[in-house]
């Protein structure tokens, strides 16, 4: 087993956002699919065999089409959602993960760190569940793009986002060097305002064009 003892204190209080919001969460993956199916094939080349986690699953909309095994979230609700698309679901916190260590081949992201109460101590816990040459995926709107101004702009405004914090590339990548991450893949895309996506956006190399970017990076020895 993965999983080892421990009592999940301190549970986000954000959770109760989503916990109250479910349905809504889940109309915008409908209302946008083009946007939403684009993200996952940007997470794709990422991927590697293996005994999987999302940490901050959600209802489970990325983990289920990208086959990862577990899925970790603070909130009930959305957690009731993934176990409906046969996800086997973990209630608790990134920065305090249930799980021994070298526990995972891979761990996703998926716009999960600008919610994080401390997302340094976050990847340290990440490094310590990943197995040797274990790899961390990290799926977020990029604060210096395009979509992440707009997101920016409206934040207080958002149900979902007024309390988190967005992150640029450099930022996110700083972060995983501190905590010894190593060999960097990026993959970006949405090029256009959510509204005039109507087919799937393409996918490219690196950052600073899209306003989702993917890094992924490998647990140094």
């Amino acid at each position: 087993m993965v999983l080892k003892s421990i009592v999940i204190k301190g549970v986000k209080m954000g959770s109760e956002v989503f916990n109250e919001h479910a349905k809504e969460y889940e109309l915008w993956y409908e209302k946008y699919k083009p946007v939403y199916l684009s993200e996952i094939e940007a997470i794709r080349p990422h991927l590697v065999k293996g005994l999987s986690l999302e940490i901050g699953v959600g209802s489970g909309r990325f983990a289920e089409p990208l086959r990862i095994d577990f899925g970790l979230d603070p909130s009930t609700e959305m957690l009731k959602l993934a176990k409906n698309r046969k996800i086997k679901v973990i209630k608790g916190v990134a920065e305090r993960l249930p799980f021994k260590n070298e526990s995972f081949d891979l761990i996703l992201m998926v716009v999960t760190i600008c919610f994080l109460d401390d997302p340094e101590k976050a990847l340290f816990e990440v490094k310590r569940v990943l197995k040797p040459q274990g790899r961390i995926i990290i799926g977020f709107v990029d604060k210096e793009s395009f979509l992440g101004k707009i997101y920016l702009s409206k934040k207080d405004k958002s149900v979902f986002y007024r309390e988190a914090k967005f992150y640029s590339s450099e930022e996110i990548l700083l972060l995983l060097k501190k905590a010894d991450f190593t060999s960097f893949h990026i993959t970006q895309t949405i090029f256009k305002p959510l509204e005039e996506i109507v087919e799937l956006e393409p996918v490219k190399k690196g950052y600073g064009e899209g306003g989702f970017v993917v890094i992924s990076a490998t647990k140094a020895l």
